[in-house]
């Protein structure tokens, strides 16, 4: 892990003194493979770090220089984020296990969302509407598996999706469950995203489902991202880790939210 974060504390830094670089110009410079160096990318561009381009990579234009000046401060790159794979996995893998064959089910943007893609059982009918690139790619050629997809302008920082169009058509769509992400939860100023063009995505699908679930792992409670797009109270359930704090689950609780820890 240690080798990891070093890794992608240099790869901000080259970033940020070079401007643009090609993935596989990247992986020359640190020794790696471009699988390793993908990967990597990958964890940089959900949580709005980098943005990638016809294989290159920058850092996000929107995202105050700040925010890189210490790379063990910045959010995406807690290393209880970047530790969470494993956790991420099992909260996903667990949040499948209540998908219902002829189910309609919203998958929200995010890293966790879009592992309940990898964990829905092969030959289940069902009904997915996403709105991010790889969601998509993974169920795209699934039998039995019927596909909306709310297009529009895209954003590679985090394979999103999203336009006027997209809203109006997410509107029209009912489903049983959404399995909705979130970057940040706070008692007092709610759930966050990274990125304000998420909000009205986000607003819209939670409106349109029956029974709404937020996925996150323990390390997003107590954590404040910097846009807010609704409250907690809306929730229905929330399905995290173990290493959610007592407190934190006494106050989901209290609230009237059903708590699954795994």
């Amino acid at each position: 892990m240690e080798k990891k974060r070093q890794r992608l504390s240099k790869i901000v830094d080259i970033l940020r003194s070079q401007g643009t670089m090609t993935v596989r110009d990247l992986s020359e410079s640190l020794n790696v493979s471009l699988m390793t160096i993908r990967r990597d990318l990958d964890e940089l561009q959900v949580d709005g770090i980098v943005e990638r381009s016809y294989g290159k990579a920058s850092l996000c234009k929107n995202t105050p220089h700040g925010l890189y000046e210490n790379i063990e401060h910045i959010y995406s790159l807690s290393w209880a984020s970047v530790s969470m794979d494993e956790q991420k996995s099992r909260i996903a893998k667990y949040a499948a296990s209540l998908i219902e064959p002829g189910e309609v089910i919203i998958l929200d943007n995010g890293s966790t969302t879009d592992r309940i893609a990898d964990h829905i059982p092969y030959g289940i009918e069902l009904t997915v509407a996403c709105y991010n690139l790889n969601i998509l790619v993974k169920l795209a050629n699934r039998e039995k598996m019927n596909i909306i997809f709310a297009g529009g302008y895209f954003h590679p920082s985090d394979q999103m999706f999203e336009s006027t169009e997209n809203i109006n058509f997410l509107e029209t769509i009912r489903a049983h469950k959404l399995f909705l992400s979130a970057s940040g939860v706070h008692t007092s100023l709610g759930m966050t995203c990274a990125h304000d063009f998420e909000v009205a995505v986000k607003q819209t699908v939670l409106k349109s489902a029956l029974k709404k679930i937020l996925v996150a792992d323990s390390s997003k409670f107590g954590t404040v991202k910097t846009v807010y797009f609704e409250k907690m109270d809306v929730l229905d359930m929330i399905i995290t880790d173990t290493g959610l704090s007592s407190e934190w689950a006494e106050i989901i609780r209290e609230k009237g939210i059903e708590l699954v820890m795994v």
